[in-house]
């Protein structure tokens, strides 16, 4: 009898699930589900036999959906959803939930960190994972719940909305720009060369295929103070040059293009109120630092679902 009714799916089991999928770890899925890492074990063993099917994979750095997992764990998430719609239809209005943000070094670290951790403090039951890199995560594979990116993703299922153009520019130390003006060839300060698919440096490679590049980082702000010291001249957005005041801009027979920066998200998450609240706060950041970070692209523009 026992076993006859283990072949029904327990909504527990689909819960413990959804978090082991967020977290990509025992140790951490356990501490929020306040439960030792084998009852998440077990849970998720005992949803795999239910179903018939491997959810999850073990990685060395973590835990990992397998197809039959990231399918499933879209149906689990809707299930998520529609029960903290019906929750939140009572007297609990708070917000309650990890949101993972992904976006690169730059954004965060100069506009997003401090509102983004503000918004955390104002909602004791709102956990953000902010995830700094310049190369794109998977929404799709749940690695990210809110993508932002300088190259329009390609994928099912996925809202996304262009919210700014951001401006780039040449910019180098005044000695540097003092050697330029006397005719000396230039010499960059650039991305490593793994980073050479990204809009920026491809832009850059194809316009200057010969130059030196004396120093590489994929971090922007490194690239930005190695120009302050001289190293050569750096292609960064213009909100990180024209706040320093050690680095002059300087002009070449070519200017790089703006880059649209791209909000993704998932259309199964467009109704979650947490996933909301954290997109209305970098959008608000975005608007409110029109003057220094491009001109931002109003909301009901540019809005696709793929």
């Amino acid at each position: 009898m026992a076993s006859r009714f283990r072949k029904q799916l327990d909504w527990e089991d689909i819960h413990f699930f959804t978090v082991l999928a967020r977290h990509r770890s025992l140790s951490a899925a356990a501490r929020v589900l306040s439960v030792n890492h084998a009852t998440v074990s077990r849970r998720v063993s005992t949803l795999e036999k239910v179903l018939g099917e491997k959810l999850v994979d073990r990685r060395p750095d973590g835990y990992v959906l397998t197809c039959a997992g990231r399918r499933i764990v879209d149906a689990a998430y809707n299930m998520e959803n529609q029960a903290e719609l019906l929750r939140r239809g009572g007297a609990d209005t708070s917000l309650k939930g990890l949101v993972r943000v992904h976006a690169t070094p730059t954004l965060i670290q100069c506009f997003l960190a401090h509102p983004l951790a503000d918004l955390a403090r104002r909602h004791e039951a709102l956990d953000i994972e902010v995830v700094v890199d310049v190369r794109p995560v998977s929404l799709e594979r749940h690695e990210a719940d809110i993508a932002l990116r300088f190259s329009r993703p390609d994928g099912r299922n996925l809202i996304i909305k262009s919210l700014a153009k951001i401006g780039y520019g040449f910019y180098a130390s005044k000695e540097w720009s003092t050697r330029l003006s006397k005719g000396e060839p230039p010499i960059f300060v650039g991305y490593n060369e793994s980073y050479a698919h990204m809009p920026s440096p491809a832009w850059f490679n194809e316009q200057f295929p010969t130059a030196r590049v004396a120093f590489r980082s994929n971090s922007q702000r490194l690239q930005a103070d190695a120009a302050r010291a001289g190293a050569g001249i750096a292609l960064i957005p213009h909100f990180l040059g024209r706040a320093d005041e050690m680095l002059t801009p300087c002009s070449f027979d070519v200017s790089p293009p703006s880059l649209d920066l791209w909000l993704v998200t998932r259309r199964q998450d467009s109704e979650n109120p947490v996933v909301k609240v954290v997109i209305d706060c970098v959008t608000t950041v975005l608007h409110r630092n029109l003057d220094i970070l491009g001109e931002v692209v109003h909301s009901d523009k540019r809005h696709e679902t793929l």
